[in-house]
């Protein structure tokens, strides 16, 4: 990384922090939001937790402890599915996104630099979410496989990236209507596994849950984390992770160089 991308990518952060520190009442609200939908299984634990057990006989851990897990990861994977739609709307809203994109930026660094205040306040709250995890509820990760978990970790977070970087590219060309942002939160509660064991679903809907890369790095991360499941033996899933990122990652920046490309030329990239 050369001194005038990281300058690039610094002014953006810079900006973002500015923008964040001005809203404080926000940055409290989301902390206490998090605080209440963990608070929220916990409890729901406590009364229908024994009806899951044998679905989660895989993972070999409790109900709650199974969904905080899936939950703390969502929250963190959302960063990357977020990210780059929700900046792009408020550069947009802003009026300054064709003034950005005018300039020598290269499409990359634009896109990274979109998401850097992003996941470093999700890395806040996924330590705010382990820390509680830890030390209030009492949930053990003594049997974690570190390197089985970083790679799933990593390669979940360029897949939903890439999913992001595909619905910042609907923002850019059609303003209004993001099909990526609402199937994905449409069918990530119901089909992918973060409140329920996918073998709780009936066999349609599993079927429709092996097309979702989230099904695939929940099993994953559960296994790595409570069963200590190395990555071998977690290479099913790390090759269906692997193959949405080789093939949805090239595909989104070609769709999003060309959104961008398209609205320079019609002149609809500062509408919104």
């Amino acid at each position: 990384m050369n001194k005038k991308t990281l300058k690039q990518m610094t002014a953006f952060l810079r900006k973002d922090f500015l923008i964040e520190i001005s809203y404080k009442f926000a940055f409290i609200s989301g902390l206490l939001h998090a605080l209440i939908g963990i608070l929220t299984f916990f409890f729901i634990d406590k009364l229908f937790g024994h009806a899951a057990t044998p679905h989660l006989e895989t993972f070999q851990t409790g109900y709650f402890s199974y969904v905080f897990l899936s939950m703390a990861f969502f929250n963190y994977a959302g960063a990357g599915l977020g990210s780059f739609a929700g900046k792009i709307r408020e550069e947009q809203y802003q009026g300054t996104l064709e003034a950005v994109l005018s300039t020598p930026i290269k499409i990359p660094v634009f896109l990274i630099s979109l998401s850097v205040w992003n996941f470093l306040y999700a890395t806040f709250e996924l330590i705010v979410y382990l820390t509680l995890g830890l030390f209030l509820f009492k949930i053990d990760i003594s049997n974690i496989n570190i390197p089985a978990f970083l790679t799933v970790f990593s390669l979940s977070i360029i897949t939903f990236s890439a999913m992001g970087i595909l619905s910042a590219s609907f923002v850019i060309m059609f303003k209004r209507g993001n099909p990526i942002a609402w199937i994905f939160s449409a069918s990530e509660g119901l089909l992918a596994g973060i409140f329920f064991p996918v073998s709780v679903l009936p066999p349609f809907l599993g079927v429709l849950s092996k097309f979702i890369p989230l099904t695939y790095s929940i099993k994953a991360l559960e296994l790595s984390v409570y069963r200590g499941y190395g990555i071998y033996a977690l290479k099913n899933e790390l090759l269906a992770l692997a193959i949405f990122a080789i093939f949805l990652l090239p595909v989104s920046l070609w769709i999003f160089k060309y959104a961008i490309n398209k609205s320079l030329k019609n002149g609809s990239l500062g509408q919104y």
